[in-house]
């Protein structure tokens, strides 16, 4: 499945995503293309719906969707995933 969001803009954002989609029942990969805004995950019997509900709760909705909130939130999904890097 493959989803083009909005917010990725360092490799902060790119842990943060990669990390809770890999604790989504079935993600077995996630592959992200920052440059394009591209969010790739593959496994088995994954809900997308749940993919798509869990990168708009870190602040990256899929494109089109991208308001003040959504923005600010990704900020804080960036900033915690260059703490644990």
């Amino acid at each position: 499945m493959k989803i083009q969001v909005e917010n990725i803009k360092c490799g902060g954002c790119m842990n943060s995503i990669k990390k809770a989609l890999l604790e989504l029942k079935g993600i077995t990969n996630v592959e992200i293309d920052k440059d394009n805004q591209i969010v790739e995950v593959s496994g088995n019997e994954f809900s997308e719906e749940e993919v798509i509900k869990s990168l708009k709760h870190m602040g990256y909705p899929p494109a089109g969707e991208n308001n003040v909130f959504e923005k600010a939130k990704s900020f804080v999904s960036c900033a915690v995933g260059k703490m644990q890097s």
